[in-house]
């Protein structure tokens, strides 16, 4: 019998449908590179609703999270009113750290715009210091991993920023 009890986790994540917002477009005619960046997290933001951490988290336990390291890669530009998703894959979690990997995709065309690989902390909001994530928590993020287990490790997965030698 199906367990409906607790979320499906998708495997990769698929955010709902986004466009970009005509005062996001910079004077060089195309997304502002800060915009990316909005729309990965608010992607972000419905993983979290999933998984137990989302604003009503910080309000019963003035627990949240923050980046601490985030790569993003710009790979096709995207242009006003394009209908975008962003899928979400767990990489890596441990006790007060998610590692995720996201690529924004254009959503009837099915190509990748950008890419963003983030560390995230999780965070006494109290103290101001990392914290372990709640037992509650680590169940649904193990949830999580167990459904993004099969994924193939995304293209560009732990790069860094470096010279190429010539």
């Amino acid at each position: 019998m199906l367990d409906r009890s607790e979320p499906a986790i998708p495997a990769p994540f698929v955010s709902s449908l986004m466009r970009v917002e005509p005062q996001w477009i910079d004077y060089n005619g195309h997304l502002n590179m800060a915009y990316y960046n909005v729309l990965f997290d608010r992607a972000v933001d419905e993983v979290y609703e999933l998984i137990g951490l989302g604003p009503d988290y910080l309000k019963r336990s003035s627990h949240s999270t923050m980046v601490a390291e985030m790569h993003v890669r710009y790979l096709r530009e995207v242009g006003e009113a394009d209908p975008l998703r962003v899928t979400v894959q767990l990489l890596d979690y441990d006790a007060k750290r998610i590692h995720l990997f996201e690529q924004l995709v254009h959503a009837t065309e099915n190509w990748v715009s950008a890419t963003c690989e983030t560390m995230t902390l999780h965070v006494d909001m109290t103290a101001k210091k990392v914290a372990p994530f709640p037992d509650s928590v680590l169940k649904l993020i193990e949830r999580m991993k167990r459904a993004h287990a099969e994924l193939p490790r995304p293209d560009g997965a732990g790069r860094s920023v470096a010279m190429p030698k010539r």
